[in-house]
């Protein structure tokens, strides 16, 4: 089955500086959200505290619900509306400084029923996480999604380039890095932040073009999915964490098969511009890349129009991944391959096509 013509003729590649600008653009403005909020908006997996979700038989506000809050000192806790506004139901997060005792929840029934009455609510839920453990699923968390980049980096670079001895030297001089680095103290992000760095100058000095384009897509694909979660100001929680490695996965699929694709070209056209090569296969994988694509949409769009307010977010999320996902196959990993070949710039994009309608 194919989308599109097998003599497609798409010049992907020579598109690669507006797609740097939009990329850089994207990654900075993440950033630069992150740092003016002071972070990710961690859910109460992460920061601790408790989670109450609330149903009210009546219309009511936010600021009626902060003004019972007030009266137990707590008016300062995040109040968020939950699924559809017909419902009615909201979630109050009481930070992990506040949340200590086991009668808190109870608390917040009591004060809720007080101004606006016992009769017009339901607490339909309470999820409690004390400030220490949030912090350790926190760091947990962050390590699972480091690994899992880092050991998928290794499989490409000893599945594409035949260099499982160079992948295994680069992973033990990461592990000893990374270490030493711990050794400083640093906060974990910044651990990774660091160990990232070292994993990507690694790539560079031991000639793992591949791994190279890989692991600088992956961090394209988890830093504006987090971004995206920055600008809608959306929670990041344990099922947000599982979305973001079903993500990594699915670029890294979706990169795997492209990269298979140019090296296979390699053998075949061996005298022509490696612009060429590229763009070529990229054209030849594009109607199965859209048909993974496309239906993959489709099943998280129900997801995300119907799944209701509990996997609301984690729809979200792999919606936005599958969707950079396949961008950065295409115009990240893919384009980052050229640096190692000194064509940047340049390159005719005819001659690989003539010669394949000469075969």
């Amino acid at each position: 089955m194919r989308l599109v013509k097998h003599d497609l003729n798409i010049n992907f590649v020579g598109r690669r500086k507006t797609a740097i600008i939009l990329s850089g653009g994207l990654i900075l403005l993440t950033f630069l959200i992150l740092i003016v909020r002071g972070g990710p908006n961690y859910g109460v997996d992460f920061a601790g505290g408790i989670l109450t979700q609330v149903r009210f038989n009546r219309p009511t506000t936010p600021d009626q619900i902060r003004e019972a809050l007030t009266t137990i000192g707590m008016g300062d806790s995040s109040i968020q509306e939950f699924g559809e506004s017909k419902n009615l139901e909201y979630l109050i997060r009481i930070s992990g400084t506040k949340a200590e005792g086991n009668d808190v929840s109870k608390d917040v029934e009591n004060a809720l029923g007080t101004i606006i009455g016992k009769d017009n609510i339901e607490i339909r839920r309470v999820e409690m996480v004390g400030p220490k453990i949030g912090k350790d699923l926190r760091e947990k968390a962050l390590l699972a999604i480091f690994y899992a980049l880092l050991f998928m980096v290794i499989y490409i670079s000893g599945r594409f380039e035949y260099k499982w001895t160079v992948s295994i030297i680069m992973a033990i001089s990461l592990a000893i890095g990374v270490y030493f680095i711990s050794l400083i103290g640093m906060s974990i992000i910044w651990l990774i932040a660091a160990a990232v760095l070292i994993a990507i100058g690694l790539c560079w000095f031991l000639r793992l073009e591949y791994a190279l384009g890989a692991i600088i897509a992956l961090f394209h694909d988890v830093v504006i999915t987090l971004g995206a979660f920055a600008i809608t100001n959306r929670e990041i929680t344990l099922s947000i964490v599982a979305a973001l490695l079903t993500i990594v996965g699915y670029s890294l699929n979706d990169t795997i098969v492209v990269f298979d694709r140019i090296r296979e070209n390699q053998r075949r056209f061996k005298n022509y511009n490696f612009e060429d090569l590229i763009n070529h296969s990229i054209n030849e994988t594009l109607s199965r890349t859209l048909i993974t694509s496309i239906t993959s949409l489709i099943v998280i769009v129900f997801l995300f129009i119907l799944g209701g307010g509990v996997i609301h977010d984690f729809a979200f999320a792999l919606m936005i991944g599958v969707l950079v996902g396949t961008y950065s196959s295409v115009y990240v990993a893919s384009p980052i391959l050229l640096v190692w070949k000194g064509q940047w710039w340049g390159g005719d994009f005819l001659k690989i096509k003539e010669e394949v309608r000469e075969e």
